[in-house]
């Protein structure tokens, strides 16, 4: 409804025939700029419904009509109820304008997004579904996550919830970043929200069509992978260009090497192989050595492990890291977070 101009018999006839249709209705009324401005809603309740204030220029109301909006919606998204069979799910994500959608238009063939120079144009989660030789494929294209001074309306704080949701929904992140300007703090954020949630993770720097002095210039963002992006020191890295198509369709290869490993179970005998070079590696404990019984495999997706030690208190997380780097020695685990989980035995 216009909010300036009030309920006119249009919108009365309207109303009533959205009521014989026993769907469920949104009733939303525009151009309410500000809390100001609110008391134009007030004509609006005459024609018998709950209205809804926002403002389609200032972003006015928009959070609580989405969260509206969402609590009508299905409790799982429409593409996954289709899609019965065990497909992967990769979130496509990073920072505005790094080519997410580019990418996801290339991946699949099609102008499925709307790709503008400009950062910010794809503005929620949308999944596409491509093939690769015979193998189906989900992407969850987001809208970029930004710096929280650059979110000034609820439509944006929208979008990086959107976007957390996508990760959550993944089995497999990508993360894009523009390979002109190298790893930000907010790579490093939404890395870091990867391996919180237990994802796999593929870096992928993009627009390497740009790029003059390619061997230069993969040694200069190795070294920053290295500095800035160690705590996911297992994630794989990818060069592509989305625009130009160089080397996309070696994700799909990769995603499936990284579903195989985070789905992984070693046998709990091949576990204990490995426990001698583990206790070498083990901090003392009151002067005692601290001792490693058994280790076993609890869980999968992401791999979770369960160690069996006298003393659980001596450990740091430089102690689990060595475990941790020993467990992948032997067994892989490329391009997951591993779960470590200590258990005290006497």
């Amino acid at each position: 409804f216009d909010g300036r101009e009030g309920p006119t018999e249009a919108d009365r006839e309207i109303v009533n025939l959205l009521r014989e249709t026993n769907k469920k209705v949104l009733y939303v009324v525009n151009k309410i700029d500000s809390p100001k401005k609110e008391d134009l809603l007030l004509p609006f309740y005459e024609l018998g419904i709950e209205p809804l204030k926002v403002s389609a220029q200032t972003g006015h109301g928009f959070q609580e009509l989405m969260d509206k909006i969402l609590e009508r919606l299905p409790s799982r998204p429409p593409a996954e109820e289709r899609l019965q069979e065990d497909i992967p799910r990769i979130a496509i994500v990073g920072r505005p304008n790094v080519g997410k959608s580019t990418l996801v238009n290339a991946l699949t063939g099609r102008e499925r997004m709307i790709v503008s120079p400009l950062p910010g144009t794809t503005r929620d989660a949308i999944d596409s579904v491509c093939k690769y030789y015979g193998r189906k494929y989900l992407l969850i294209d987001t809208a970029g996550l930004r710096r929280k001074s650059r979110i000034s309306y609820s439509l944006e704080r929208y979008m990086v919830v959107r976007a957390i949701r996508a990760v959550e929904r993944a089995d497999i992140v990508l993360l894009l970043i523009d390979s002109q300007e190298g790893i930000t703090e907010q790579d490093q954020k939404i890395a870091n929200l990867a391996d919180r949630y237990g994802k796999s993770l593929i870096i992928a720097f993009s627009k390497w069509d740009l790029v003059e002095n390619p061997e230069t210039r993969y040694a200069t963002l190795m070294y920053e992978f290295q500095r800035d992006l160690h705590f996911v020191s297992y994630a794989p890295v990818l060069t592509l260009s989305g625009l130009t198509r160089k080397r996309v369709t070696k994700i799909f290869p990769l995603v499936d090497e990284l579903m195989a490993e985070r789905k992984k179970r070693v046998p709990t005998a091949q576990l204990n192989h490995i426990r001698d070079s583990l206790n070498h590696g083990l901090p003392s404990y009151r002067g005692k050595p601290t001792k490693l019984f058994y280790i076993t495999q609890v869980e999968t997706e992401p791999p979770g492990f369960v160690l069996f030690v006298n003393h659980t208190e001596p450990f740091r997380k430089h102690h689990l890291r060595f475990i941790e780097r020993k467990l992948r020695e032997s067994f892989g685990f490329k391009g997951t977070p591993i779960r470590l989980y200590l258990r005290k035995r006497e």
